[in-house]
């Protein structure tokens, strides 16, 4: 119930939301913050700490109840995925496909194909994969050429799948196949195990940054999928994919929320603690200025992506457009927070020692995959002229 004494509680989180955000930071001090640096150093992929974060319930976020998740809303989500990205971003959006695919399988599956991997999905015996992007269709997404072709009661599944999270590492992929005509119609979902004989990987891929989790192409020579791994009915599989993408913008933009605050917090300690000129740096104008537009931009971002949020869990009419707006202002944001909160640690934000170079370097690609901010423009830009 809203406290009707106090006017800004409308705009508030709950006492149950701000219990479930303490508890993923106290998970990310404990887990994530210590180690980050060096997971990114040595390109360690935190398999255990990844686990741990299933034991609360953050491998199954908007999985039901009946199927063992914790059945919270996007809003929840984002609390969780902005939390452990103050300690590393490229933990948490592993986390964040995970859940993806997870949500994906619970929503849209029939009761065997739950009954068979959600046990293992929730508790993260198993992890997964979300599967649309190729070599040749990546913000044309409806323009996939991976092929299964039906044969008796199994799939023949053809194809490459590029930039995948957790390929080689994880074992279920939820996978984007064409099983149609051309176009978003002739789209469907399989769920495909690693051991499946004709399922490989390439080679690691080396980026930027997000060395804490691997990437790879996921590649079908002749997989044969059983028909009870289709996730819906045939030529659904886009629609889900779309779906699960609201969620997945939110959270990527809750992952640039959680490194710019985290980058934020860093330049205001080093600048109240560097002295030139005989004084703090945090005592010269320019410098608060710019932390206060930093703060201001930052705020802005988390409150479009909360109102987004709770439009996706409330499906409701403008959740699409909301999503993109969000995911699009949040990470392109987060990026500018970053990039001065380097610029206010000087020659020494450039240097390993200091956490902001590593943000700066995981958060630049937020703003490319879940589909790139310029067609999130084209999504808002769309839904406006449609009016």
């Amino acid at each position: 119930m809203t406290d009707q004494s106090d006017p800004t509680a409308q705009f508030d989180l709950t006492g149950d939301q701000r219990e479930i955000q303490e508890l993923a930071r106290r998970f990310t001090a404990d887990r994530i913050t210590p180690f980050a640096a060096e997971w990114d150093e040595q390109h360690i992929f935190p398999r255990d700490t990844i686990k741990a974060a299933a034991e609360l319930g953050f491998a199954a976020i908007y999985v039901s109840e009946e199927s063992g998740g914790i059945n919270l809303g996007r809003l929840e989500a984002a609390l969780i995925m902005e939390a452990m990205a103050y300690g590393c971003p490229a933990t948490s959006a592993f986390i964040s496909i995970h859940n993806m695919a997870s949500w994906m399988i619970d929503r849209f599956g029939s009761d065997d194909l739950k009954g068979r991997y959600l046990p293992d999905l929730v508790t993260m015996e198993r992890m997964a994969s979300y599967c649309l992007t190729e070599p040749g269709s990546g913000s044309d997404a409806a323009a996939l050429k991976t092929s299964a072709r039906l044969d008796g009661d199994h799939y023949v599944v053809n194809g490459t799948k590029q930039f995948i999270s957790g390929a080689g590492e994880n074992e279920v992929y939820v996978t984007m196949v064409r099983t149609g005509a051309d176009g978003p119609k002739g789209i469907s979902c399989l769920v495909i195990d690693k051991d499946t004989p004709g399922v490989s990987f390439g080679a690691n891929e080396r980026k930027l940054g997000w060395h804490a989790q691997p990437t790879r192409q996921v590649i079908f020579d002749n997989v044969r999928v059983p028909v009870a791994n289709r996730v819906g009915q045939e030529g659904e599989g886009f629609r889900f994919a779309m779906m699960g993408l609201d969620g997945g913008r939110l959270n990527i933009g809750a992952c640039s929320l959680g490194g710019a605050q985290r980058c934020l917090d860093e330049a205001i300690a080093y600048t109240k603690d560097r002295q030139q000129f005989g004084r703090p740096v945090a005592d010269f104008q320019n410098t608060q200025f710019t932390l206060a537009d930093m703060d201001t931009e930052l705020q802005a971002a988390r409150y479009l992506l909360y109102v987004a949020a709770a439009k996706v869990t409330a499906n409701a009419p403008d959740k699409t457009r909301f999503a993109a707006m969000a995911k699009r202002l949040a990470t392109d944001t987060g990026s500018l927070v970053v990039d001065r909160a380097l610029q206010l640690h000087g020659g020494y934000g450039y240097l390993m020692d200091y956490p902001v170079e590593r943000f700066w370097r995981d958060l630049r690609v937020h703003s490319i995959l879940e589909g790139t901010n310029q067609v999130m423009r084209m999504i808002v830009g769309r839904e406006l002229t449609r009016q």
